[in-house]
């Protein structure tokens, strides 16, 4: 039995992905990957708010909103957005990430989860410096939401989705959304 913990604990430590064990959106515990991604040591991680992992205080407390809102049956929930890193030479660089996970219980989304993520720096680059809520609203247009839908997502009225899109658009440079989405997915 002592040996089957060790290969859990291996298997854990050494994924491909970044994995992390959280308890009321405190980091528990981490993998190297995990570490990797954020530039961080375990210390800076682990027994730290998930919070120590985004832009602002504002992007962490609407996403744990927007968590427990999109949950499915079975406590899975999935998204790319924006997130920051911790330390080493790109410390504070924000990048793209994919974030997916489980709530153990779905009726307490943030009592326990086991959360993967995946840097997206590599083929999606952040380059332009987009607002807190134009961050938002970008990686719900890749997702393919409407704005009435990023509306009612972000409790905001689809005029100010269209208004913070023609922003971004013209940040990227982009004449259309179509172009704007495929700008953003492509850095």
């Amino acid at each position: 039995m002592n040996g089957a913990a060790l290969d859990y604990r291996t298997a854990f430590e050494l994924a491909p992905i970044g994995l992390v064990l959280s308890r009321q959106r405190l980091m528990i515990d981490c993998n190297r990957q995990a570490l990797a991604i954020f530039g961080a040591t375990r210390d800076q991680m682990v027994g730290q708010s998930f919070g120590c992992l985004y832009p602002t205080q504002a992007e962490y407390e609407r996403t744990g909103h927007r968590i427990v809102a999109r949950l499915d049956g079975s406590g899975f929930y999935a998204d790319d957005r924006v997130m920051k890193r911790l330390g080493g030479a790109q410390a504070g660089e924000l990048f793209w990430c994919h974030v997916s996970g489980r709530a153990l219980d779905p009726r307490q989304p943030h009592a326990a989860g086991i959360w993967a993520f995946e840097d997206l720096s590599s083929r999606r680059a952040l380059k332009v410096d987009f607002t807190a809520r134009e961050r938002e609203i970008a990686a719900l247009l890749i997702d393919g939401l409407t704005s009435k839908l990023i509306g009612k997502r972000l409790d905001i009225s689809p005029r100010t989705v269209d208004v913070y899109r023609a922003r971004l658009m013209r940040k990227v440079g982009a004449a259309s959304t179509t172009e704007l989405v495929n700008k953003l997915l492509s850095g």
